[in-house]
């Protein structure tokens, strides 16, 4: 699949480091793009860079928290002064929370999931929008989650704050559609990535049940959301706002 319009482009990818974000910065590097990878893992950022060194492409990275304002404004300064401005964001950091019930969930937990999955989202793409809006064009893909449309893919905190993204999301396109700002979000079901690698642990009965339970199967790969990623965010997408597309292997038709 080749999409020659991400040529040059500058995109500002979170949780860059693995999984999802990982496969989403390789995945349009390849297509030619520059793009800013910004996770807290530098070891992990490290293995993006490998992953991506023969590809058209440039990537870069920044080894930041996206809950704190001022390391998302240096990440942001840093991408704009080596690639100039922002043409794509993918805000796609989160956690789980182990699928803990709310009367098992204490303050912390709730705080540090809504911070991660819903305040950064919110903070990296207030820092990013004023340029966009100013280029009178802008594609923003948010990663929500099965867990945003139904119970039973996270617990209480990680249900909510995916549930909260996607209301954000038809918002944030809602709000800014007629000033050139296209924002929808991607809902994955099982991808194997290393933040479900628990699921695969000992003799990997869960992530089995999860296949089975799944109607395709199996588990997806991050590579399958990382190509759906690169339609949503094309011109050929250019008529779809304020949507959740789900890559759940029909999950949500059961």
């Amino acid at each position: 699949m080749k999409f020659d319009e991400y040529q040059g482009k500058t995109i500002f990818i979170t949780g860059a480091a693995s999984g999802i974000g990982q496969a989403q910065a390789i995945a349009f590097v390849n297509q030619g793009a520059n793009v800013l990878g910004m996770d807290l893992d530098e070891t992990g950022l490290a293995a993006t860079i490998k992953k991506t060194r023969d590809s058209t492409g440039k990537f870069i990275t920044f080894t930041g928290d996206v809950t704190k304002e001022n390391e998302i404004s240096t990440a942001v300064k840093k991408a704009n002064a080596l690639f100039g401005p922002i043409r794509i964001l993918l805000n796609t950091a989160g956690i789980l929370d182990d699928y803990t019930p709310t009367l098992d969930t204490t303050e912390a937990l709730w705080d540090r999931i809504l911070a991660v999955n819903l305040k950064g989202t919110f903070l990296v793409t207030n820092q990013v929008l004023p340029q966009m809006l100013t280029q009178k064009h802008g594609v923003i893909i948010n990663m929500a989650s099965i867990a945003g449309l139904v119970a039973g893919g996270g617990g209480a905190a990680y249900t909510a704050s995916k549930h909260a993204i996607i209301g954000y999301t038809k918002q944030l396109d809602h709000d800014y559609i007629r000033q050139g700002i296209r924002a929808n979000a991607i809902a994955p079901g099982a991808i194997q990535t290393p933040m479900n690698a628990a699921d695969f642990a000992g003799d990997g009965k869960m992530a089995q049940w999860v296949a089975n339970e799944t109607p395709a199967g199996r588990w997806a790969k991050p590579e399958e959301v990382a190509s759906l990623t690169l339609f949503l965010a094309s011109k050929q997408a250019d008529y779809i706002h304020g949507t959740v597309m789900t890559i759940d292997g029909g999950w949500l038709e059961k």
